[in-house]
């Protein structure tokens, strides 16, 4: 007679002690994808509950967070497709009036504005999300590969493009109308 090993079924509280410290980074990668703080709050419910369903393997993954950004993302792609938009894009209201040249007296507040700016309008969505994971969110390159579905050689290219044309953007506007 052969035993079958016993698992262990992980209790609500349990659940909710390993994914409260990734709640956050989950809404916030949903927000930047879906546009909508209601849809990003339905995208968080949705990956707690396939997170919920996975419970009795989530000890197998190395990390939680990157299989949850992962989730995520799939998530918010697929809501995506299934709203028929074949691309999705951030909106950035704060930004629509504002003239593009940056004055070199302005304080730091209008500086964040400005690289917002370019962000918005200069980047392509791979590099939006790159950027967000790496220098918002702080993860490591090898997680932004694994989530993302990349290389590290790919993640690393796509940050530096992402950084050089913010730099050459907040150059050129700055030396506006210089001899």
């Amino acid at each position: 007679m052969t035993l079958k090993p016993i698992i262990k079924l992980m209790n609500p509280n349990e659940f909710i002690t390993l994914t409260n410290p990734i709640r956050d980074k989950v809404f916030r990668l949903a927000k930047r994808m879906l546009e909508s703080h209601e849809e990003s709050e339905d995208a968080l419910q949705e990956v707690m509950l396939k997170l919920w369903a996975m419970r009795d393997r989530l000890t197998a993954y190395k990390s939680i967070e990157a299989l949850s950004m992962t989730v995520t993302k799939n998530y918010c792609l697929d809501h995506l497709r299934s709203r028929k938009s074949p691309y999705f894009t951030i909106v950035y209201d704060d930004f629509a009036h504002q003239t593009p040249v940056y004055q070199k007296d302005n304080d730091g507040e209008d500086k964040m504005k400005f690289v917002g700016r370019i962000v918005a309008t200069q980047l392509s969505e791979k590099q939006k999300l790159v950027l967000q994971m790496r220098d918002v969110e702080q993860y490591e390159l090898g997680t932004i590969a694994e989530i993302l579905e990349m290389t590290e050689v790919t993640v690393r290219v796509t940050l530096a493009r992402a950084r050089n044309i913010i730099k050459e953007n907040m150059i050129k506007s700055y030396h506006y109308g210089e001899a």
